[in-house]
């Protein structure tokens, strides 16, 4: 199995906190171009009514809630989960003094532990690609939408990242970043094909965005959060000074960004 769907992986070595995913969220929050920030840019996208009930999915540290608290209704209804117990504790300490009330759960998609139609919404912020199942997921998650609500599935294209992976590979073609090719998982090219089996009305907004990194060590420390240090173990220190001869070379290390947000409606 793919490391980047094997649930094993994900929950000992790349979830089992927050570590990984934080060295990852530096990297984008420091160099990317769009300065207005992806969770406020997802949160605008929803369309949703001011009592609504709403389950996330792979939450990670509550991110999206925790950079849109003052724009949340307080009516709303919000279920966090993820499939980490790790990482729903970090989420449940980044909201708690939030003065908002947010219910959590230890998830998995492919078993949504809920009575039929009972959210408005559910959400998966870039988490398809980590279900093994898409199938059980999607039907669990088409089960526990009322009829008329709405998923958000945001999720990357076969671009994202591009130089990024060019460079691993360069200086080790043994690394990789997931350990494997993503080009059969759920991405901004497939996802539609997909989704449409479930849904109806599906509409994809797209995220302009890019990398410019001008430091070696916050890149060097999104590589080792990945896949990738299992290849690059003892190998740091050379690394890094490959990193910044690029860096000398040509002043910044452009990256490509292929994000987007799938919106579909759940029909009666």
């Amino acid at each position: 199995m793919p490391k980047i769907s094997n649930q094993e992986y994900l929950l000992t070595e790349q979830y089992q906190d927050e570590s990984n995913l934080n060295a990852r969220i530096q990297l984008h929050d420091r160099f990317s171009t769009n300065k207005y920030g992806w969770h406020r840019w997802v949160f605008n996208q929803l369309s949703l009514s001011p009592e609504s009930h709403i389950l996330e999915l792979g939450c990670g540290t509550g991110l999206l809630w925790l950079e849109n608290l003052n724009r949340v209704p307080r009516d709303w209804g919000i279920t966090l989960s993820d499939l980490s117990p790790g990482m729903l504790q970090e989420a449940q300490r980044s909201l708690r003094d939030s003065q908002r009330h947010f219910d959590f759960g230890v998830i998995d998609a492919q078993a949504i532990p809920f009575e039929d139609d009972i959210f408005d919404a559910v959400i998966a912020n870039h988490v398809l690609y980590h279900v093994p199942d898409r199938t059980k997921a999607f039907s669990e998650i088409r089960r526990v939408l009322r009829p008329g609500g709405r998923f958000y599935a945001s999720t990357v294209g076969r671009a994202h990242l591009r130089e990024l992976y060019e460079l691993v590979h360069r200086f080790d073609p043994r690394a990789d970043l997931w350990g494997t090719q993503v080009s059969e998982s759920f991405l901004l090219e497939n996802g539609l094909d997909q989704l449409s089996e479930w849904f109806s009305r599906i509409t994809l907004h797209r995220y302009e965005d890019a990398l410019v990194i001008t430091e070696a060590k916050p890149l060097v420390a999104y590589v080792l959060s990945s896949a990738a240090k299992s290849a690059l173990v003892g190998k740091e220190p050379e690394f890094i000074e490959f990193v910044e001869r690029e860096l000398a070379l040509h002043d910044a290390i452009y990256v490509t960004k292929d994000s987007g947000l799938f919106e579909a409606l759940r029909e009666a």
